[in-house]
């Protein structure tokens, strides 16, 4: 009878050593790429321009402007829907290119937990 030769010999050992490696390498390159998300600005417009959202890439509101023309005492409704509009969207473009980024690095693959 053959002996049978098991596959984490000393070759097995140095595979894992390069997986822990290149898991070292992705998680650098996403706390670097989430440091450049963070740094970035996003803007989103509703009503043609009328409500402009600033956000930061933490996601902190950091500007809202109104056109003077969207303030009409007879309709709030709308400018609230503007507003709310505007965030979302905003919100949006931040989710969009944190996942866009992270894609990059991760191959495509969804990790949970990841972003």
């Amino acid at each position: 009878m053959a002996k049978q030769r098991f596959p984490m010999g000393m070759g097995g050992m140095g595979n894992a050593n390069n997986m822990i490696k290149q898991a070292q390498k992705m998680q650098q390159e996403m706390l670097k790429a989430q440091e450049e998300l963070e740094q970035t600005d996003f803007e989103a417009t509703a009503g043609g321009g009328a409500v402009c959202v600033k956000m930061s890439g933490k996601k902190e509101l950091t500007e809202i402007t109104i056109a003077p023309e969207a303030c009409d005492p007879d309709d709030i409704e709308m400018l609230q829907d503007l507003i709310i509009t505007a965030v979302n969207d905003v919100i949006k473009k931040v989710d969009d290119a944190n996942a866009a980024k992270m894609s990059k690095l991760t191959g495509g693959l969804n990790i949970p937990g990841l972003f």
